[in-house]
């Protein structure tokens, strides 16, 4: 048995069911004679954004697994590598690399050197019989401890090579589940019961773990409001009434004001990394930090308590403990909902018109207002892209079940929509899957339109086809007007056609709700599509000030 084929048996002893891929590496010959779907995309990168969007429905209980060839097929793929690192997403990468004796001879490329820094483990396999124990860690890192991706190189020479001892021994490393002291949980749910104005921050962990019932109690117990982090959007209902809503660096009222005036900030399924795209948090709180691993607590912020951990565990015993200590203490906030409705109604009445707006090209927050309107949230996943679609739709379209929406952009690529919710439909093909992006994000992955059509994974992609890239408006003037930088054109919906999708092209404000319905329906007939929405360059964005 040569190595590849010892590799390909390990994916399927994992339960691998597919991989997503762009040739040539002779892996994916072994995984298809193990009956595992090679899935190719049309760049690497897209590759790597698909198995990213399978990870994050799956939370760490199965994984996206890539497959490409090493040099220029790895250099491709760091785009997808690096958001999957920033985002804490679990993914396994196996690339090839140079013949064994070129390693360190220029020029050359070793994919395990080139991503240290964006990946939680990268190991080569540089002997024949190092094939279980390499995937063995590489499977123990995926389960375990800060989540992110983990790269496997093989070399080519090596990925050909007998493996010397007889057949291959692996056994499955299983996850460990944590969970902090139990004077820890007793500090924190202390400091919970006297802050006078308490806010959860809640985050990707959250889902990861399946806590979102035990998130949602210890809320209505505490009467404590919750913000969910742009990752960890839908791990809170955001129509339940301690809801604040979700954030990117745009967000909502409720939100704005109370991260701001909160004494005591419990995070929840978060590393609290410090990011442009994301909220911010004030100085003077106390912070209680529960995260999957101990090296993010104290990283950007001075934590109070830190509980590292498994997210679902954490909540429930602090549950256990806040109803010890209620008995002692039973003074409980009970107004607080109605403040929130409140804050919401007075921000809702600047955005009201805007959201209902009639003109033309289409209003931006029309398009959003329309998806609310028209989606059956509770069977559907729907992502942003990033720019613009990121920052419009995170405080306004309402996540309810988890995964009902896939909030991203730590990092901030481009084009990651489209193969990220092909990832997710393949996860969960009976949900209705669809990308919110812009004409500029569609020129980095539009092209994979092509591959949901040939795999039969169907998802709708809606383009908002303003002619330029409106995270800019106003911006660059001397060479938009010099030389037409972020002036875009294009026929989207054709180019989809082209592809072997149906195209939707919407230039009526009242057009757009029919459309998404009838998307949702050819969807549901195994027909791709894309919603070409002749929209206008909005600019105004939810910064509430407090």
């Amino acid at each position: 048995m040569i190595v590849v084929e010892a590799v390909a048996k390990i994916l399927k002893k994992e339960g691998i069911e597919f991989v997503t891929c762009f040739p040539s590496n002779d892996l994916l010959e072994a995984v298809a004679q193990e009956d595992i779907r090679t899935i190719m995309f049309r760049h690497e990168r897209g590759a790597v954004m698909a198995a990213d969007g399978f990870s994050r429905m799956k939370g760490r209980n199965n994984f996206g697994v890539v497959i490409t060839q090493g040099t220029s097929g790895a250099e491709n793929a760091m785009g997808g590598i690096a958001q999957a690192f920033a985002d804490n997403v679990p993914i396994l990468y196996l690339t090839d690399g140079p013949l064994l004796s070129q390693y360190g001879v220029n020029p050359y490329f070793s994919p395990v050197r080139t991503y240290e820094s964006v990946s939680r483990h990268a190991e080569l396999i540089s002997h024949p019989d190092q094939v279980s124990d390499v995937m063995r860690r590489a499977f123990h890192a995926l389960r375990n401890g800060t989540p992110g991706p983990v790269i496997v190189e093989i070399p080519k020479d090596i990925g050909e090579s007998n493996i010397t001892s007889d057949g291959i021994e692996y056994s499955i490393p299983t996850r460990t589940l944590q969970l902090p002291e139990q004077d820890k949980i007793n500090k924190a749910v202390k400091i919970l019961l006297e802050a006078k104005r308490p806010v959860i921050w809640s985050g990707m962990g959250v889902l990861f773990s399946r806590a979102t019932v035990q998130l949602q109690e210890l809320a209505e117990l505490l009467q404590i409001p919750v913000f969910c982090t742009m990752p960890g959007k839908s791990s809170f209902n955001e129509n339940h009434p301690l809801s604040l809503g979700s954030g990117s660096a745009a967000t909502t009222l409720p939100a704005k004001k109370w991260l701001k005036e909160s004494d005591v900030l419990f995070a929840i399924g978060s590393s609290l990394t410090k990011t442009l795209y994301g909220q911010q948090i004030p100085a003077g709180k106390k912070i209680i930090h529960s995260v999957e691993s101990i090296s993010n607590i104290n990283k950007d912020f001075p934590a109070e308590v830190g509980l590292p951990g498994d997210a679902k565990l954490i909540l429930e015993a602090i549950l256990k403990e806040v109803k010890t200590q209620l008995k002692v203490n039973n003074d409980i906030n009970t107004g607080i909902s109605d403040e929130i409705a409140l804050l919401k109604e007075k921000w809702m009445s600047e955005w009201q018109p805007i959201l209902e707006s009639d003109e033309t090209p289409i209003n931006t927050y029309r398009v959003i207002h329309a998806m609310n309107s028209a989606i059956d949230k509770d069977n559907s996943t729907i992502t942003h892209d990033a720019g613009a679609p990121r920052d419009t739709i995170m405080p306004f379209y309402t996540a309810t079940v988890p995964h009902s929406y896939v909030g991203w952009g730590k990092s901030t690529h481009l084009g990651y929509g489209i193969p990220l919710m092909i990832g997710a439909k393949i996860a969960n093909p009976n949900r209705f899957c669809m990308n919110f992006m812009g004409d500029g994000a569609f020129g980095m992955s539009g092209l994979d339109i092509e591959t949901s059509v040939r795999e039969k994974i169907p998802i709708t992609t809606l383009v908002l086809n303003n002619g330029g890239m409106a995270t800019y408006p106003g911006g660059y003037p001397a060479a938009k007007e010099k030389f037409g930088t972020t002036f875009l054109t294009g026929d989207y919906a054709k180019i989809a056609e082209g592809l072997g999708a149906i195209g939707i092209v919407v230039k009526d404000p009242n057009e757009l709700i029919p459309a998404i319905k009838k998307a949702q329906e050819l969807n549901a007939s195994g027909k791709t599509v894309l919603i070409d929405v002749h929209s206008n360059l909005e600019g105004r964005r939810s910064f509430p000030e407090v």
